[in-house]
């Protein structure tokens, strides 16, 4: 039986397993995001939320991807169909794809490469792809000027999140992400990177919102200028694809986040066992503060985006890797900023 799992058809089974488990994890996830998500809302504005389908509304997101999946798919007469239909499935099965390479614990990880965060960021990258594509096949105005939106808002963003993980890399010496996650090992949360790096989680977070086209910077889907976006001659499946892949590309984040700053599965409060647990509990509650941000803060105007992107992010986030580099380098407070020797 050894030699069946070492075989090519063993391996292809294995990898086969593992990629069924991390699509399961995701999608349940995904589910009670939706439901959370409405929760809040509604808790912030004093209502009720759903409270129908289900015990205390939980079954309430499978009976709207059921309608959703029911409903006529309508494509507009000018619009390139093969594209139109590639648009919201690339869109989501590129923010599943980053999932390969994200350690939930020691060895639950499918790709555990050394490039792990590279892998993830160049992957995120494309995702824009999806959003462009989609709005271009519509052959529709607010369609195309959502996407042409969305394509500025990423780029700009992308470029503060890729420095801001540069100062996390130089600090552990990889870009394994399991190797960051032991890098930050010690005494429990006052060794995660949140303390050293403190000025860039804000940073981190509120480019992910922005990279994500989640409230308040929504741009690319403003209701009150674009009607829906990129998304306005979508309907059914291909909706219901879009609306997952914004999830799914949060979810992400809230992992990254958990990760490069909070010392993924690390256990907060030292002789306590670490575990998948605090990998997931971590990533919750960074999902919990994506969904308050879309409660209680108002939209930006566009030029507010790209101002705050290109003239504050950019240059702080750019001084920051300078910061870090020689803090690094002559090893100031011990090493606080470089943690590789023991990884």
């Amino acid at each position: 039986m050894a030699d069946f799992w070492a075989s090519s058809w063993g391996i292809a089974i294995i990898l086969l397993a593992q990629g069924l488990a991390i699509i399961a994890f995701v999608m349940l996830s995904l589910v009670y995001m939706v439901y959370g998500d409405r929760k809040i809302w509604a808790a912030v504005q004093m209502r009720r939320g759903p409270n129908v389908v289900g015990p205390w509304g939980i079954l309430q997101t499978f009976a709207d991807a059921l309608k959703f999946v029911v409903k006529e798919v309508v494509v507009p007469a000018g619009a390139d169909k093969f594209v139109f239909f590639l648009a919201p499935f690339l869109s989501m099965m590129l923010a599943l794809l980053a999932f390969v390479a994200i350690p939930f614990a020691p060895g639950w990880v499918m790709a555990d490469i050394n490039v792990g965060i590279l892998f993830i960021f160049a992957v995120s990258s494309l995702e824009v792809y999806g959003v462009i594509m989609g709005g271009w096949a519509s052959n529709s105005k607010f369609p195309f000027l959502g996407s042409l939106r969305s394509a500025a808002q990423m780029i700009s963003y992308e470029v503060s999140l890729g420095l801001i993980i540069i100062g996390v890399i130089i600090s552990s010496g990889s870009m394994n992400l399991s190797l960051i996650v032991e890098a930050q090992r010690g005494a429990g949360i006052l060794s995660w990177y949140w303390l050293p790096h403190l000025p860039m989680v804000v940073l981190f977070f509120v480019s992910a919102l922005a990279e994500t086209n989640r409230p308040p910077f929504d741009l690319p889907e403003a209701e009150s200028e674009l009607v829906a976006g990129f998304m306005t001659e979508y309907s059914s499946t291909p909706y219901l694809l879009f609306m997952a892949g914004e999830y799914i590309a949060m979810w992400l984040m809230c992992a990254l986040i958990s990760i490069l700053f909070f010392g993924g599965w690390l256990s907060p409060i030292p002789g306590l066992p670490d575990g998948a647990i605090w990998m997931f509990l971590k990533m919750v509650f960074w999902f919990f503060m994506f969904a308050m941000v879309k409660a209680i803060v108002p939209r930006y105007r566009y030029d507010q985006l790209m101002r705050i992107g290109w003239k504050v992010f950019l240059p702080l986030s750019l001084g920051w890797v300078v910061i870090v580099a020689f803090l690094a380098k002559f090893e100031v407070f011990g090493g606080f900023w470089a943690r590789w020797a023991g990884v």
